[in-house]
């Protein structure tokens, strides 16, 4: 309602509130940090109400952020990008840098995104997590990972969005391992934690370049400074930030660590795996857009790697039977779909952010889904073990269903306005690129639709296959209004953003306006090529899954589908690559220290030891022998002195 009266407000007025709400812009970050901290320091007295604090704190953000949107919709595109400068940060020599926020449209978009999104994952959680002891610590961590995620995206230079690329790390581990009383799910925390570290030093570089080269690693310096660096120059800042974007995204080559973080709770894969922190990749490279637009070969490299990613992931999510396995194989492909348009330059980037965009939504949708599903189940994750839920779970059956046709691309649904944008941008182009990178997008969308709905019919339809003391049920309101808003989201956000081209202007300001490219191949042909593959996947997927009998024990597979089980044997080349020589050269190391430099110190230490005690065998204390001793001495000098002057 106060956004609403702030629209009816006199043109004066409105003013004055929209510069009241950009000045408030800091406390997106604060109100969830301040949460956190609360809940953290509360103590168990807290424990009966304090998860209701940590809804609270992204719904207030959201409203806010939405105030903030509202205020800056009425301008022209040179008054979409607002700056908020909050304090002297680090003043040290030349680098001087101030600490603030970027208020524009990629960032406040983000800022809707994680805030809308994350109310919705924590208000869900509120019933998932009740019979857990630890649901305030866990709430507090996700207030704490939704401010780490919006310091990241409204800052306004590149260290002060690493100070949110950490928080989020840290968030993010954290959550993986919070039953790390198991084992696994320690280790998963852990490997997603020195993954992302590897990242991390791809970002720590592209830093130390933008410092030597602008003397500055703001973005308004940075970007100003872009056009006349070296290609050279800007190549290495964008691989680097490219690998950085890798790590957090889940991108070729340092996904293998996605998969295992479903090992947290499921609202936590919903929230950070889906909806927002393996984005911050996708986020990284758009706002990164003037240094990488001067590296054409650093923009061949991103799209190469979205195209890989993309089939990587789908070819993963074909063989899994760990339902929420498939969902982050899932949205490891999507956000490959994501880097592909990144990687296009102009015609791409506002695709790209697009499809994040309705792609939170509908993954988000499909997580709490199969969280629904696990809580009617009692955890069970194994789709072979389920079948014919729709029956019994008719609200998860719904939401899931729509989200299912919205990542499939079925029309009117969200995902066909965004995913064949990005299909359609691919064929752009000239000479090979169109004609590889088009046909790596449309075949993607194929392999999404199989294995998106061998998941569904595997988990809804069919005959059951659950065993005889699993009684599954429908799941509470606080778990099934998040789905059915996230479900309303997942038919029509894509749809009402896409008249007129609403969301692209929008995002101007950041991505620049471009002309609309014609394809190597007609719309049309795009459009009815892209739907022909989508529809065939689901129903090949439909004969094998529900005509035919699901075996509750996986039949003998051929070579690719177990590499497919095996994530296509990702974390054993890491361990062939790294790992294993990694452990060599430790162990050559110790070796060497241990027989070359420590027995070297002990060889000298014994040495003076064995010095010593000769030396102590004429210290007896006997007047006779130094007397003895002093006499041999003087022979020894009379002789030597008598051959020299022979």
């Amino acid at each position: 309602m106060a956004i609403l009266r702030l629209l009816e407000l006199a043109p004066a007025q409105q003013q004055a509130a929209s510069g009241f709400l950009q000045t408030s812009a800091w406390l997106l970050v604060a109100i969830p940090l301040l949460s956190a901290a609360f809940l953290l320091l509360a103590g168990k007295r807290a424990d009966g109400w304090g998860h209701w604090v940590g809804v609270a704190a992204p719904g207030l953000a959201f409203v806010l952020g939405l105030g903030v949107t509202v205020s800056l919709l009425g301008g022209d595109a040179a008054t979409r990008v607002r700056s908020l400068h909050l304090f002297s940060w680090i003043p040290a020599g030349s680098l001087h840098l101030d600490a603030g926020l970027r208020l524009d449209p990629l960032s406040l978009t983000f800022v809707l995104l994680v805030t809308f999104v994350g109310t919705l994952i924590h208000v869900y959680s509120v019933a998932y997590m009740d019979h857990d002891p630890s649901r305030r610590r866990f709430f507090a961590y996700l207030n704490f990972f939704i401010a780490a995620m919006l310091l990241l995206v409204l800052a306004d230079s590149y260290l002060l969005l690493f100070v949110g690329w950490e928080g989020v790390g840290l968030a993010s581990y954290l959550l993986i391992g919070f039953w790390n009383h198991e084992t696994p799910n320690a280790v998963a925390a852990k490997k997603a934690f020195v993954m992302n570290r590897v990242g991390d030093l791809g970002m720590l570089v592209a830093l130390m370049v933008m410092f030597a080269s602008f003397g500055a690693v703001d973005f308004t310096t940075v970007f100003h400074g872009a056009p006349g660096a070296s290609a050279g120059v800007l190549t290495a800042i964008s691989l680097m930030l490219l690998l950085a974007a890798c790590g957090k995204s889940a991108q070729f080559p340092l996904q293998a660590w996605l998969g295992d973080a479903m090992a947290g709770p499921t609202p936590v894969s919903a929230l950070i795996h889906a909806a927002t922190m393996v984005t911050a990749g996708v986020y990284l490279v758009v706002r990164s857009a003037p240094i990488f637009e001067g590296a054409p070969n650093a923009q061949l490299v991103v799209v190469i790697v979205g195209g890989i990613t993309l089939i990587f992931g789908a070819i993963v999510g074909l063989a899994k039977d760990d339902i929420k396995k498939v969902l982050a194989a899932s949205t490891m492909s999507q956000i490959g779909y994501m880097m592909l348009a990144a990687g296009l330059g102009p015609i791409g980037y506002a695709f790209a952010i697009f499809h994040l965009v309705t792609h939170g939504f509908f993954k988000a949708g499909l997580f709490l889904g199969a969280g629904s599903v696990m809580h009617g189940m009692d955890d069970q994750v194994d789709m072979r073990r389920f079948g014919a839920l729709q029956k019994f779970l008719p609200i998860t059956w719904a939401t899931f269903a729509i989200a299912w046709l919205a990542i499939l691309g079925i029309p009117p649904f969200s995902g066909f306005w965004t995913k064949d944008k990005i299909i359609e941008a691919a064929f752009v182009g000239d000479g090979w690129r169109p004609w590889v990178f088009g046909l790596v997008a449309l075949i993607g969308a194929g392999l999404t639709a199989f294995y998106m709905s061998r998941l569904f019919f595997m988990t809804f339809h069919g005959t059951e296959r659950w065993t005889k003391d699993q009684h599954p049920h429908e799941a509470p309101k606080l778990m099934t209004v998040p789905m059915i808003v996230l479900a309303v989201g997942s038919a029509f956000v894509g749809g009402l953003l896409s008249i007129g081209g609403a969301f692209s202007t929008w995002l101007e300001p950041v991505t620049g306006h471009h002309e609309h490219a014609e394809p190597v191949l007609s719309v049309p042909a795009i459009t009815v090529a892209t739907l022909v593959l989508v529809l065939a996947g689901a129903f090949f997927a439909w004969r094998q899954y529900v005509v035919s009998t699901v075996p509750v024990t996986p039949p003998l597979a051929s070579v690719l589908t177990r590499a497919a089980r095996h994530d296509l044997y990702q974390d054993e080349v890491n361990e062939a690559l790294f790992m294993h020589p990694g452990q060599y050269l430790t162990r050559s190391l110790t070796y060497g220290d241990r027989r070359v430099l420590d027995a070297g110190v002990d060889g000298i230490g014994r040495l003076v030891a064995g010095t010593g005690e000769l030396l102590r065998r004429w210290q007896n204390g006997y007047a006779r022998s130094y007397a003895a001793t002093m006499v041999a001495g003087l022979l020894i000098l009379l002789v030597v002195v008598l051959a020299f002057q022979s």
